[in-house]
């Protein structure tokens, strides 16, 4: 049952769906004794390991956090190299700053936009040659397209390298034909709940992961570093004590959003079913004209379409931004996934990144805009935004 919101005047790129039965649970908790670190917080976790797959499930605040714990799980520091790609959100590559290593970027393939694999080998050898420390790869499944995980791993275990995958695009997604593929390839999986992803707790995200020493450090670092068991502590005044051996964080989700989360992932099939169903209507539209670049999906795989993205050869960016514009004049608020992290201020003046260093990544940002692509989306809005697109490049062609 869809509740009776009032109609949002704008079309975005995404946006979370909240029906009933979400109300109620998180009514419930409301109600009752817990409201933050309560029993719903293992039931939730319970329920991502089950669908997911993994043996260990530490839910945390959002998705950074989850990326932040997990280069510290595995001890990243400095001197340490991670590569990541230049095509995702700043978090990718802000944890490997917070953990204190020094992030380095691979382009991207030019038909998954995922990491590119054989560069991200050739990077390795080069930095190895020069006696340099890389020690892990961080992977998003972009948009919701798995990467080529059994060949991520020969990458890693040949050169003795940690996978964590940014698996926060790609919730639901299948990988040859596998739900549970992330963990059985990564050291650590991470997922980001942000309203525009496939499933919401509001704000929240977890780590999975088959290993119990990054889980158990894990446990500890997202609730301050404190731990009470009484093997490893010092003394033990009373019932009440606590030991902190380690700078930990408040990196802890709720009650309140794990509820939400056990009402969300019931309904993850569905969400999917109709990401795919919005997403083939856009695909028959755009494919008939190799103008328009549609994404496309490996054979063995299962895209999980949070995002959709169509890259367009616009003649300059003014034409991208008059686009934009007149998608925003006619109530539809679209987004770009994403402006390469390595042109970010920062990132150049840090790090000495400039244009044209990877240019794979910096056309895609060029050609890149991510279609509307939600559950409650409706059949007259994907056309709306088909039409509108097609009729200002008809004008201007």
């Amino acid at each position: 049952m869809i509740l009776n919101y009032k109609k949002l005047r704008m079309i975005s790129y995404g946006k979370q769906f909240i029906d009933s039965k979400d109300v109620l649970a998180v009514k419930k908790v409301l109600k009752g004794q817990w409201l933050t670190q309560g029993p719903l917080v293992k039931k939730f976790e319970l329920a991502l390991k089950n669908y997911f797959g993994s043996k260990y499930c530490a839910a945390v605040s959002n998705g950074t956090a989850a990326l932040h714990l997990a280069g510290l799980a595995l001890g990243w520091k400095k001197g340490d190299i991670v590569l990541t790609s230049p095509i995702s959100f700043l978090a990718s590559s802000n944890c490997i700053l917070y953990a204190g290593a020094t992030p380095d970027f691979v382009d991207i393939n030019q038909t998954n936009y995922n990491i590119n694999l054989i560069k991200l080998e050739e990077r390795i050898k080069k930095l190895k040659s020069l006696s340099k420390k890389v020690v892990a790869v961080v992977a998003t499944d972009f948009a919701g397209q798995p990467c080529d995980w059994k060949n991520l791993k020969r990458i890693a275990l040949k050169y003795n390298i940690k996978l964590i995958n940014d698996n926060c695009h790609a919730i639901g997604a299948k990988y040859c034909k596998d739900k549970s593929y992330a963990v059985k390839y990564a050291d650590i999986v991470t997922h980001s709940y942000h309203p525009v992803k496939n499933i919401t707790t509001g704000e929240g995200g977890s780590i999975l992961t088959n290993d119990k020493e990054i889980y158990n450090k894990i446990n500890i670092l997202r609730s301050h570093g404190t731990q009470k068991n009484p093997k490893k502590m010092i003394s033990n005044d009373g019932p009440w004590y606590y030991e902190m051996h380690e700078l930990g964080y408040n990196y802890r989700i709720t009650d309140i959003q794990s509820a939400l989360g056990i009402s969300q992932l019931k309904k993850i099939n569905k969400f999917i079913k109709k990401r795919k169903e919005i997403a083939k209507i856009y695909n028959k539209h755009f494919s008939q004209d190799n103008f328009y670049k549609i994404p496309k999906v490996e054979k063995s795989n299962s895209h999980a379409y949070h995002l959709y993205p169509l890259q367009i050869n616009f003649k300059s960016n003014e034409q991208k931004k008059k686009l934009f514009k007149k998608l925003y004049d006619s109530k539809i608020k679209l987004q770009v996934h994403y402006i390469p992290i390595h042109l970010q201020p920062y990132y150049k003046k840090r790090y000495g990144f400039k244009k044209g260093d990877f240019p794979v990544a910096e056309d895609f940002y060029k050609r890149e805009i991510s279609l509307p692509i939600y559950y409650s989306l409706d059949v007259k809005s994907i056309y709306k935004v088909i039409k509108i697109i097609k009729s200002f490049f008809k004008k201007k062609l």
